[in-house]
């Protein structure tokens, strides 16, 4: 196998993020340089670029895929990215605007060696910024072990931060992302009728998504009174509910809504049901001081910065609790009614923050849709 040499040049490309407030962020959390690993920062901080060849799948060998990409405050000059030996194509193809490119790593160790020896060459460093939850034990290791007289601290909250304002380039994947999200449960639940199992809809939903041009992450699906979530071969029947709760992901940024259906013509207390979670949606989207319902941030990974609530489904501090919300954030509002004898009743928007208020993505379905019958 042919390795690939180190490739220095001139900076040549502008820096592809907000390095002034990338720099104020790493002040004011004590960081002197970045050592960034999850795909996601290292899709933000190189401009939207993700490795195909890992995009699902981590594993290979006996180690991992592990990119790494350094970030020195205020030297975006001595900015590097190490990459696996297969990303020597992309490097071929000027996909990297750092001035280092070394594209040959197989496996964690040895990308951290090549990345400590780029951070000895920068002079003296008190303290790297890492993403521990992203950061493989064996990989933080050698690490410590390579950098000894330097502070290794989390760096999730500087990242998170730098992500939370969208820039309208940014907005409209997310749109994008939501709009095709809800055509493609639309389209679903307006061509499939009774006998349907939840397995044959969450695999139709899949083929839709991918359709519109979206990457199929999930969907949590219920039919009938049940409130179990997941594709089983249970069938969807006349006079029963749906729910489709989906995320699909476009060039990196999620659309995660929900909808609901109706096999036949809702009856009033399911109309009053809907209604109910509708308005509770409808009052969120309101400015308001404090709020008293689920909603997260998101954007290029589920649950990610304004964190609003620390008593939600997924547990975290509520870093932004007690902060205004900025244009540019994107927030997923959901209300869930899971009714013990009607089914799963719920309405998840997706609403970017505007400066004079707010603009929702993928809006319409948010009644009772119905389903096929014969």
């Amino acid at each position: 196998m042919t390795m690939a040499r180190p490739q220095e040049k001139p900076m040549e490309k502008p820096v592809p993020f907000d390095q002034a407030k990338l720099d104020r962020l790493m002040d004011k959390a004590g960081i002197d340089v970045l050592l960034v690993t999850s795909k996601h920062n290292i899709q933000y901080l190189l401009g939207g670029y993700r490795f195909f060849f890992f995009d699902f799948m981590d594993a290979i060998g006996v180690s991992r895929y592990l990119p790494v990409l350094i970030y020195r405050k205020g030297r975006p000059d001595q900015a590097a990215y190490f990459g696996n030996g297969l990303e020597t194509y992309e490097r071929q193809l000027d996909k990297f605007w750092p001035a280092t490119v070394e594209t040959k790593s197989w496996g964690t160790r040895d990308v951290i060696a090549l990345s400590a020896q780029h951070l000895k060459k920068l002079g003296p460093i008190r303290s790297i910024g890492v993403e521990m939850g992203f950061l493989p034990a064996d990989a933080h290791a050698a690490l410590r072990e390579a950098m000894p007289n330097c502070e290794i601290v989390d760096a999730l909250l500087p990242l998170e931060r730098l992500r939370a304002a969208k820039t309208p380039e940014e907005l409209a994947l997310v749109r994008k992302a939501s709009e095709g999200v809800i055509d493609s449960m639309l389209a679903v639940m307006g061509s499939h009728g009774p006998g349907t199992t939840k397995r044959e809809l969450n695999e139709a939903l899949r083929l839709e998504e991918i359709k519109r041009g979206l990457t199929f992450e999930y969907c949590l699906i219920t039919v009938g009174s049940s409130h179990n979530r997941s594709p089983s071969p249970d069938t969807w029947k006349k006079g029963e509910v749906l729910s489709l709760d989906s995320g699909g992901n476009y060039k990196g940024y999620i659309g995660d809504l929900c909808r609901m259906a109706f096999l036949g013509e809702p009856d009033q207390e399911l109309k009053d049901l809907l209604a109910e979670v509708d308005m509770v949606q409808q009052a969120a989207r309101k400015p308001r001081s404090i709020m008293h319902f689920c909603a997260h941030g998101m954007g290029m990974i589920p649950h990610e910065a304004p964190r609003l609530t620390g008593s939600g489904p997924v547990p975290y501090p509520a870093y932004d609790e007690d902060l205004p919300l900025e244009e540019g954030m994107v927030i997923s509002i959901e209300t869930t009614l899971p009714h013990p004898k009607r089914g799963y009743v719920k309405l998840e928007d997706t609403v970017a923050v505007t400066r004079t208020g707010y603009e929702p993505y993928g809006d319409a379905g948010r009644g009772w849709n119905r389903g096929k019958l014969d």
